[in-house]
Order: C-alpha cells, then structure tokens, then sequence
C-alpha cells in the first residue's frame, strides 16, 4: 500500500445529540454527512459513570450437535447466534462456503480438524454449505454439501462474535486491553473513541508487510497488539476484535479504494445514537492519524468515508 494512502477504519467517534428510541433505528432528524473533527487523546480517569459492557458473545464447536459425513463435521446448532463452525480432516487442501441465494463466500478451511468459525452475514434465510476438497492446482471438488433455513436472533449476531477472520477468546491480550480502554469511558460511544485513539497511537503502519503479504493471510488480533504494527487488514481485524468485545457491533469490511482500485480493509461500527457509520483514517509517512469523519443516521448501512465515492465493498465479515 502506497504513502497516503487513506486506510478506513470504520467508527463513530462521536455522540450526536438525537436520542435513539430502541430497535436500533437511528434518529432521522440527524444529517446524513455531517463532518466532525475528531482528535486523538490519551484515556482519561474512569469518570463517575463509566461504560458497563454486556458479558462477550463467544463461539463454540458442539460436535455432538453437527451434521457430516467422514472426517466432516458441520455444526448449525448455533446458526441463530451468526455463526456456524466447522471441523475437516485431509490430507489436501480444503475450503468452506456460505451461499444464500447468488451471495457466497469461500474461505479457507483447516485440514487438520481445529474447528473454525465462520459469520452468517447475509442475515437471515436458506444457506447452503459446502466444504471442498482440493483435487490439484487450483482446481476443487465438493466433499460434503447440507443446508438449513438461519433466523438470526439479532442483525447483529454475527458481528459480535470472533470469527475466523476477525478471531480472539476470552482469554486474548487484545480483549483484555479493550475492557481497560472501554472501562475509562462514560458511555458506548467513549469506549470507541478510547479503542481507537489507543490503535491510532500505538499501531504503526507496516508498509514491508504490505509489500510482501500473501493471498490467503489472515490477521492475528494479539499478534497486532504485541508487535505494534500490522496492515489495513490487520488494523481492521483488531479493532473488530476489541469492539465487539466490550458489546459493540462491528464489521470488518474489504473492498476496493480508487483511483488505483487497491484492494483493502477498513471498518464499520454500530452505536444506538447513530446506527451504521464509518471514520476515516490517513497513513501519512510515518504515522497513523485521524483526520476527520462523516456519519450517517439513517439506521441502515452507511459505506462512507468522505463523501464515501472511492470506496466500493466487496466483501463484510
């Protein structure tokens, strides 16, 4: 990734004085792109009301409850939660997709049996999915293909959840940090602000990294933290990783930045006073720095960073 180039990472960073009255629609009376200056700041003391997230949303494989066939084990018994996991042996290289209607996404799937968790992001409806096994060269058959009808209990189900692209525990550095960010501030909005001042002071741009990245990485959260650096996708990961946490729905988004059609990663967060919006972030030279943001109030998704016309989304996880 080139000098300057704007690297997104999805937030609201700000409170908007609308009020939002339950289900998650966000007040109309707020302006669609309202820009708002925001400054980076160290964590303050706890003020007297600090921010109370709700218990994690975790993950968990039930083998018991899975369906498969030979060294397949699909498990759909937490599909209303936004997720499903799944747990393949071979000797070959396997995949695992997600398909509900002409929406598919194929992923990278262990071989050695670890379970790996994967989001239902389409919201709810028919999936079908498929694991596939490696034949040669690029070139995949179907090993084991079932289907079931996904009623999420919440839209946000299966962004409050680690996943395999966005993956951490209970029991991760990077969890643990946010709960310290998140308990300094007053309310939901703060323990953004203070997740993302602390990313943007201590994360550095790894422009070797992103010079050399493979297809096929997948970010490490904790790794991110403790080496202090890392690639948009890596930034994007471990914020996801730290919000949804403390309770707060996020999307790790990828997709394509123009002029150059880099492809690229960034974030999208989701407060009661707002719903969806997006900040942008700019990686001068030497160091990662906001430098302002427009939300969006309209309750649905809001792909905006600027005025939002150089971003196009491809794929949410």
């Amino acid at each position: 990734m080139r000098t300057g180039l704007v690297c997104a990472l999805a937030a609201l960073l700000a409170v908007t004085s609308a009020g939002c009255s339950g289900g998650g629609s966000a007040p109309a009376s707020v302006p669609a792109s309202t820009p708002v200056t925001a400054t980076s700041s160290s964590v303050s003391a706890a003020p007297e009301q600090s921010y109370q997230a709700p218990a994690m949303a975790t993950v968990e494989f039930h083998p018991d409850a899975a369906v498969g066939e030979g060294d397949v084990l699909v498990d759909l018994s937490c599909t209303a939660q936004g997720y499903v996991g799944v747990s393949a042996k071979s000797d070959k290289r396997l995949k695992f997709r997600t398909q509900i209607g002409e929406i598919q996404y194929t992923y990278n799937l262990p071989n050695d049996g670890t379970p790996t968790f994967y989001p239902l992001q389409s919201g709810d409806g028919d999936y079908t999915f498929i694991v596939f096994e490696n034949t040669h060269d690029t070139n995949y058959i179907k090993k084991y293909t079932t289907q079931a009808a996904v009623a999420l209990e919440s839209e946000f189900a299966p962004f409050l959840r680690s996943s395999q692209f966005v993956d951490y525990t209970a029991d991760s550095a990077c969890v643990a940090k946010a709960a310290e960010l998140a308990s300094s501030a007053a309310d939901q909005a703060g323990a953004v602000a203070n997740i993302y001042d602390y990313i943007v002071g201590h994360i550095a741009y790894d422009y070797d990294k992103a010079r050399t990245v493979e297809s096929g990485y997948l970010p490490t959260p904790d790794e991110t933290l403790s080496t202090g650096k890392g690639i948009c996708f890596d930034y994007a990961a471990l914020a996801a990783a730290m919000l949804r946490s403390q309770g707060i729905p996020a999307k790790l988004i990828t997709g394509y930045v123009s002029p150059n059609n880099v492809y690229h990663a960034w974030n999208m967060v989701w407060l009661e006073e707002t719903g969806w919006i997006t900040v942008e972030f700019k990686a001068p030279a030497n160091q990662w720095s906001r430098v302002d943001m427009t939300f969006a109030a309209s309750g649905t998704d809001a792909d905006f960073i600027g005025d939002g016309s150089n971003y196009t989304d491809y794929l949410t996880y």
